[in-house]
């Protein structure tokens, strides 16, 4: 019986997301520029890094849908592989975010007060008075430029942000009765961290990782648009707008095509963690 409950509530959770408009155009935005970057895998109009001065600064036409850059490339070949490195960029810094944020946060709460809590809380501090794009550069000072870089400094970036989402949100669940209860049951930090903690504050990693991806994509774009992001000849955002400054009057779709991709994903996203938190807050559930 406990299992289908379980389902029951995942089926009515589910319905509950895509009753919410702003969670269901997020979802279409997202989706659509996720699937543009899966089909690039296997397939593009033109290829992405295919130079022909012929076709340089051609407008949108049935041939180029979105026309061609400066160098003859289709610029929608080049938007589909350009989803693809910007998204890949995004989705494992912010797994990097989870992954070392999320344990160190619940390890500073189950020691509250502690040395250890202050030294993971101060560490944190540390880190947020670097931007990713002062770390990006830092890191390519040393090891070069490139998408690697960039996903390890926007990454790093991120620890802070979960730990400290983290470490707010399990403080308030130690002082639940039922952690007492554990707690006179045998069970240490660790496991109740993990099996009692963890799956109440799932919501609120959700909801933040999603609006953390947002921003891995607007800081994978600066990245690139300063040159230390994904290098030549793969096709990146910010590079495209990089170039276009340049060719503004001559060739205005160079700029407008790509910097609306940006924005149309980054909303999707943001319309997403939007849905997400209103489905997540009962007090908002109510209040639609």
């Amino acid at each position: 019986m406990q299992e289908i409950s379980l389902t029951d509530d995942r089926r009515s959770l589910v319905g509950e997301a895509f009753r919410s408009k702003s969670f269901s155009l997020g979802f279409l935005l997202t989706g659509a520029f996720i699937v543009a970057a899966v089909l690039s895998l296997v397939w593009t109009p033109y290829d992405a890094t295919a130079i022909s001065v012929a076709e340089k600064l051609r407008g949108p036409s049935a041939a180029h849908w979105l026309g061609t850059d400066h160098f003859g490339r289709d610029i929608l070949s080049m938007i589909m592989v350009g989803a693809r490195t910007s998204i890949a960029v995004a989705f494992v810094s912010v797994g990097i975010g989870i992954a070392a944020g999320v344990p160190l946060g619940l390890w500073a709460a189950a020691r509250q007060g502690s040395l250890v809590d202050e030294i993971i809380m101060r560490a944190n501090d540390l880190v947020f008075a670097f931007p990713a794009l002062l770390i990006a550069i830092l890191i390519t000072a040393v090891f070069g430029p490139g998408a690697v870089n960039a996903i390890i400094a926007i990454g790093i970036f991120n620890i802070p942000v979960f730990a400290r989402l983290a470490r707010g949100a399990a403080l308030t669940l130690w002082t639940r009765e039922y952690i007492f209860a554990a707690r006179v049951a045998g069970k240490g930090a660790v496991r109740i961290s993990a099996e009692h903690i963890l799956p109440n504050i799932m919501n609120l990693l959700i909801v933040q990782g999603t609006i953390q991806f947002s921003l891995g994509i607007l800081a994978d774009a600066a990245l690139s648009y300063v040159g230390l992001g994904a290098q030549p000849p793969v096709p990146s955002w910010g590079r495209m707008l990089a170039d276009a400054q340049t060719m503004i009057s001559l060739a205005p779709h160079m700029a407008l095509f790509p910097g609306a991709a940006i924005v149309l994903t980054v909303l999707g996203l943001n319309l997403m963690g939007d849905g997400l938190r209103d489905i997540f807050d009962p007090k908002l559930r109510r209040s639609r």
